[in-house]
């Protein structure tokens, strides 16, 4: 079976660092050494310009990458029983880990960049590959990553080390700030709360195949902006439109009613895409690693489009979702780094389709201009791994001047991935009538 590289059960090198993974890491590391998933995670970015040549690629990721420790880092398990651990890898080497592709036609790009996703990872080195990519009118750059090692903004940190950046972008690169902490209480009870099931099984639910296939689509700032008017039931201001995360739940919503991919029995446990968040402080907004908790949003089933934004809007409103997110992150993190039957049994179920129906992933750089060399970023797009039991996840990434919604699928359900994003643009696009 083709999947990134399962690390080997061996001693990690001579005069190494080791320490015990933290227990997210642990849980990402376990859904590939003992469940069989493909768990490499990547960034793709889109250049407009002339692509680097390979070897000052190269020269620049010695110059910018090798002060991060946690690219050195590798997997390391003891025995088939132990708590995984990290251990000191071998010294950054620019040329092991940046390869470049031959040029890529336009129409070949997507299959290119699926191939490329779901090669192995050598684990003879720490997990992760920059791929450099020409194609027409510019070129590509894939970074792909363990996700045990990078989760999805570490990934968009290492990209973002290599690139020239505006005063403009420096300034508005920032993540929110924190909200108001939350009672002991509240938090328990979204803990409790946050293991009842949620969602039932849809028709794409199963087997996840080793192979991948990957649809784009480009959704112009115009149409997104025009989807996020105000609901009918908040007053008028510039602060009561509705967020793009909740636009673009809600018409993946829209998408798969649709697609007949939201189950038989509309009232009973439905769908419910899981929402990556990240937990960082603007302090940590460089820290390397995994840093995120999840929350779960019920996606409103309803025949109107607008009805189904304002079921999403007002649950994210009212939700406290970063707190949320802190409190889950705060409890995970608190468990004890040893395995446990307890544990596992918890970490099966998370992973299934009991828990949530999709990944559903929304983020922006919230960057002006971006430059690498002479060629101008143009477009990002996530690529999250399929967990188990999850041949489906989509992505909604928001970059300058418009948005890439990105649909990921096995093999399998290959049918799904172009209509899944043609169907979640026109949905935005009835959003703004």
């Amino acid at each position: 079976m083709t999947q990134s590289a399962t690390p080997h059960l061996t001693a990690p090198p001579a005069e190494s660092t080791v320490t015990a993974m933290p227990p997210l890491d642990a849980w990402l590391h376990r859904q590939q050494s003992e469940g069989g998933s493909n768990m490499t995670g990547a960034l793709l970015t889109w250049f407009e310009g002339p692509p680097p040549t390979l070897a000052a690629l190269r020269a620049l990721a010695r110059k910018r990458l090798a002060p991060y420790q946690r690219l050195s880092q590798m997997p390391h398990v003891p025995d088939s029983d132990s708590w995984p651990q990290w251990s000191t890898g071998p010294e950054f080497d620019a040329d092991h880990h940046i390869s470049e592709s031959p040029h890529v036609p336009a129409p070949g790009l997507e299959g290119h960049i699926a191939t490329l996703f779901t090669a192995p990872l050598d684990d003879r080195r720490p997990l992760w590959h920059l791929h450099l990519v020409p194609s027409a009118d510019g070129f590509v750059l894939l970074l792909r990553a363990h996700h045990a090692l990078l989760d999805g903004r570490s990934i968009a940190t290492v990209l973002r080390a290599l690139f020239d950046e505006t005063a403009d972008a420096h300034r508005q690169a920032t993540v929110p700030p924190p909200a108001a902490s939350s009672s002991r209480a509240r938090q328990l009870a979204w803990n409790l709360g946050d293991l009842i099931p949620k969602a039932r099984t849809l028709p794409f639910h199963g087997d996840v195949d080793p192979q991948r296939v990957i649809a784009f689509r480009h959704v112009p700032s115009e149409d997104l902006e025009a989807a996020r008017k105000p609901p009918h039931y908040v007053t008028s201001g510039p602060a009561s439109r509705a967020s793009a995360n909740a636009v673009f739940l809600a018409s993946a919503s829209g998408a798969l009613r649709t697609l007949g991919l939201t189950g038989r029995f509309p009232y009973l446990p439905g769908v419910c895409a899981l929402v990556p968040v990240d937990v960082r402080t603007d302090e940590e907004r460089e820290l390397l690693g995994n840093h995120y908790a999840t929350v779960r949003v019920p996606l409103p089933t309803q025949r109107e489009a607008r009805a189904r934004l304002a079921a999403v809007d007002a649950f994210i409103r009212q939700g406290a979702i970063g707190a949320r997110a802190r409190a889950q992150a705060t409890m995970v993190a608190s468990q004890p780094r040893k395995v446990t039957a307890l544990g596992s049994a918890m970490s099966h179920y998370v992973d299934s389709p009991r828990y949530f129906s999709l990944l559903c992933s929304s983020v922006a750089t919230h960057a002006g201009e971006l430059t690498l060399g002479r060629a101008r970023l143009t477009a990002m797009a996530g690529l999250p791994p399929l967990g188990p039991g999850h041949p489906l996840a989509l992505t909604f990434m928001r970059h300058a001047g418009g948005s890439v919604v990105t649909a990921i699928t096995d093999h399998t359900h290959r049918h799904l991935a172009q209509p899944l994003v043609a169907h979640i643009h026109d949905e935005i696009r009835k959003l703004s009538v």
